[in-house]
């Protein structure tokens, strides 16, 4: 049983995001190929994942703020945080193919919303912007 949450989030996002999501994410495409020159030509680090991340993260965070209806078109901040995230797990898959690195970055890419805008939940109380800490890079995760 799961109330609201992530899975209303990953429900949401592809549903109600009024093509902001097809941007950040072609942004994020567009972010690796112009650090790496081609897709999937850059190593799979931690380094890189974090180039990446901040880089879209900045583009995306700033799409909210430059364009205040962009931010009333997504209902709820996680809505907003999961756009985002998506946009940032795009940029590391493009650029180093490697679908594990895209989950990093997007768990990356939930802390940083945390640490630049804030908890996503209620009163901060649900945590959902931690979920893939616990299971990016583990072995034998849920």
């Amino acid at each position: 049983y799961m109330s609201g949450g992530v899975g209303f989030t990953q429900y949401a996002s592809a549903t109600y995001t009024d093509n902001i999501l097809e941007d950040f994410c072609y942004k994020g495409d567009e972010i690796a190929v112009d650090m790496f020159g081609e897709r999937c030509a850059a190593e799979p680090t931690m380094e890189n994942i974090e180039k990446l991340v901040r880089a879209e993260n900045d583009y995306c965070l700033t799409q909210y703020d430059a364009y205040p209806t962009t931010a009333e078109s997504h209902f709820g901040g996680s809505v907003r945080a999961c756009c985002q995230s998506a946009g940032c797990a795009t940029a590391v898959v493009s650029a180093t193919g490697c679908a594990q690195c895209g989950l990093n970055g997007w768990g990356l890419a939930q802390l940083m919303h945390y640490g630049t805008i804030g908890r996503l939940g209620f009163y901060g109380y649900d945590l959902q912007d931690q979920c893939t800490s616990s299971t990016s890079y583990s072995y034998r995760s849920d």
